[in-house]
């Protein structure tokens, strides 16, 4: 994931705006797969309905939630609200478990007790939309994750990846019913949509929860900081580097070894500089550089000691 494309500010915008058009592609899918699904009865369009009404209450949640995770730090959150997005996610793959059961025992029964489809006109034409709309959806949020660090963002796409798929099989399951004459093809087509959503809410639970368990940046991200760190000689290295995500914030803090010659003013001066160097290829980080005289320092202990940390930021 890119951590560096976008300013607080651009990446709010951005994720507002793409969130929007999610719930709005939602609820548009809704309105129209519930009113031909009347007319046709199909259960791969009620499965395709079904997960879109998922998706409308899900998208509402991440819309809500990137607005929410973009307001400054308060008093009560001095690291802000960035987490409230991977919560969002959570929630997501919760509803998509929650659609896939539903929708597979929907399935088995039909499969045992195969029902007609009707209206296969419309049942198909309404399918192709889905498709389209989806379609266009998954490219503006994947132009907005080259340029945002959004866990939400990333979720609901996902999630909408998965619905592209699950559409384009429910699509294939209508009109394989409808030219070969055998309705089993509809609810194997369901089947096959709650195994893709299932697929799909594992990858957002696992998202999700990685930026709630505080994991790492990718070592590149990593190694990248050090570099930049380094170009001054006088920052002679860098350890105990701590990296995580919250939302569309990253927090990086580390102790920076210093020449011990050095004046406290040129020591400040030296890590103002490193700071703003990590800022520019990470605008939407909070840094935090503690500097250590080299050679001079005593070591830090506390609830999270350097012992192995040194090896493993300088790899």
């Amino acid at each position: 994931m890119d951590f560096a494309a976008a300013s607080p500010t651009q990446s709010a915008a951005l994720t507002r705006r793409v969130t929007m058009l999610s719930v709005a592609t939602a609820a548009v899918l809704v309105v129209l797969k519930a009113a031909v699904w009347i007319a046709s009865g199909s259960v791969s369009l009620l499965a395709s309905l079904a997960d879109s009404g998922l998706d409308l209450v899900a998208s509402s949640v991440t819309f809500f939630a990137v607005r929410y995770a973009a307001t400054p730090p308060d008093a009560e959150h001095r690291y802000g609200h960035g987490k409230a997005e991977a919560f969002a996610s959570l929630i997501q793959a919760g509803l998509v478990f929650a659609s896939a059961a539903l929708i597979a025992e929907e399935a088995i029964r039909h499969l045992f007790r195969p029902q007609p489809v009707l209206a296969q006109g419309w049942a198909i034409g309404v399918m192709i939309v889905s498709i389209v709309l989806t379609g266009v959806l998954i490219f503006a949020q994947t132009w907005t994750l080259r340029r945002t660090a959004s866990v939400a963002v990333s979720g609901d796409r996902l999630h909408y990846a998965a619905d592209f798929a699950s559409n384009a099989l429910a699509l294939v399951a209508i009109a394989a019913s409808v030219i070969l004459g055998w309705t089993g093809f509809d609810a194997l087509g369901g089947l096959a949509v709650a195994a893709i959503l299932l697929w799909g809410a594992v990858a957002v639970f696992r998202e999700a929860s990685s930026q709630l368990m505080d994991h790492e940046l990718p070592d590149e991200a990593r190694r990248r900081i050090v570099e930049l760190m380094k170009r001054d000689k006088s920052i002679i290295d860098v350890h105990q580097l701590r990296t995580r995500a919250s939302g569309p914030t990253v927090h990086i803090q580390m102790h920076a070894d210093l020449d011990p010659d050095l004046s406290l003013e040129a020591a400040h001066h030296a890590v103002v500089a490193a700071e703003n160097r990590v800022l520019e290829a990470f605008p939407a980080a909070d840094i935090l550089i503690h500097p250590d005289p080299r050679g001079r320092a005593e070591p830090h202990g506390g609830a999270f000691a350097e012992s192995h940390e040194r090896a493993r930021v300088t790899k």
